[in-house]
């Protein structure tokens, strides 16, 4: 096991502390929770949890701050966004390794995709932001966009980083302020992120980490009246939860949640290449992502040749340990996850699909973690 990471962040106090108007504080609660390796099912670190409390000081930070940073030059807020870039990409491999513990991911994957996918939404809202026309003149009419204010960000456990920067990146060059609530059960990288943002030099209060459960601190962020927009990444029973608690203070709500996205092959695709592509979007990030194309729609006098092509598919993926770099997917993220993905192969039987590939349980030689097999259900 590769501990690093946990050994970086333990020694730099991050583990328990939230990050609040520039200073790394420790929350008023006394709550923890245990990050677990999804690879040995065991526990690497413990973090301490927030309260609404922590949710209020870090909200009125952020109030503070916006006064300011609303106002800030585009110039002097691109030249953050840049240094965060820049920042993001020498720390790559810490990055990597937090999002490989944290949520399984394979070394290889969070170094090639999960962390530089990342980087780019930061390089992309600076660059927009170069342009983006905050003033334009409409006939003897000005029109100003001004930034919306404070915003609540909660992100998600499959894309740990990747979803931190896609919500934080353009809401500071917008000019907003904001509380993030990263997944309590992969916080290893918000907690680097943090870091990051404070020796980018970002000012006291513009950035606010506050780790917790989304009872506890997503509530309070979707509730809270000084928080002007709320944006989350998750379950559709998350996103119906928060939308009720903003609505009483009628802040704008911004939700990416669960989906079951098709993939639909027409008759004249070339099976050869359609097939192979699809089931690798399928299995991206170990199908652990919203838009994975998980329904193959396919014309029915082509069935059997869709299935020798996914099985073969399928059958090239390497499932591992994900810190090897020989390994394509590592363990799904967390053991409610597992089950999940248990749950639906066994409904998925049990109403007539056929198997022909994988089935529930573990991988062969694989007795310990979240591996969960591979499936291609006809």
């Amino acid at each position: 096991m590769n501990s690093s990471i946990i050994e970086h962040l333990r020694s730099a106090g991050r583990l328990d502390r939230a990050f609040i108007d520039g200073e790394w504080v420790v929350p008023q609660g006394q709550a923890r929770a245990c990050v677990i390796d999804p690879s040995t099912e065991e526990p690497v670190a413990e973090i301490a949890l927030g309260t609404a409390q922590d949710v209020d000081a870090a909200v009125a930070a952020a109030r503070r701050a916006f006064a300011t940073w609303s106002v800030s030059s585009v110039q002097s807020r691109a030249l953050l966004l840049d240094r965060v870039h820049t920042l993001i990409l020498e720390r790559a491999e810490l990055f990597a390794q937090a999002i490989s513990q944290e949520m399984g991911s394979a070394i290889g994957v969070a170094r090639s995709t999960q962390v530089p996918s990342a980087a780019q939404h930061i390089r992309v809202a600076r660059d927009n932001l170069a342009s983006y026309p905050f003033l334009t003149h409409r006939g003897d009419m000005a029109i100003l966009r001004e930034a919306i204010g404070v915003c609540g960000l909660i992100t998600p456990w499959n894309w740990p980083l990747y979803q931190i920067t896609a919500k934080v990146g353009p809401a500071l060059a917008a000019g907003c302020t904001v509380v993030l609530k990263p997944s309590e059960l992969s916080p290893l990288s918000a907690l680097l992120f943090a870091e990051v943002a404070q020796d980018a030099g970002i000012p006291p209060g513009v950035f606010n980490l506050v780790n917790g459960s989304g009872p506890e601190v997503g509530a309070a962020l979707a509730e809270h009246p000084d928080v002007d927009m709320i944006s989350i990444t998750g379950s559709t029973r998350a996103g119906v939860l928060v939308a009720q608690a903003a609505a009483p203070t009628v802040k704008r709500v911004a939700q990416e949640l669960g989906g079951k996205s098709p993939n639909l092959i027409l008759p004249d695709a070339d099976l050869s290449r359609a097939v192979p592509a699809g089931v690798a979007a399928a299995f991206r990030n170990v199908g652990q992502s919203c838009s994975a194309p998980t329904r193959m729609i396919v014309p029915r006098e082509h069935l059997q040749e869709v299935e020798r092509i996914a099985l073969e598919a399928a059958s090239s993926i390497v499932v591992g340990d994900p810190r090897s770099q020989q390994t394509t997917h590592g363990p799904v993220a967390n053991r409610a996850q597992f089950n999940r993905v248990q749950e639906m192969i066994g409904i998925g039987i049990t109403e007539g699909a056929r198997l022909i590939c994988g089935g529930p349980g573990r991988p062969d030689l694989l007795s310990a973690g979240r591996q969960t097999h591979l499936r291609v259900i006809s």
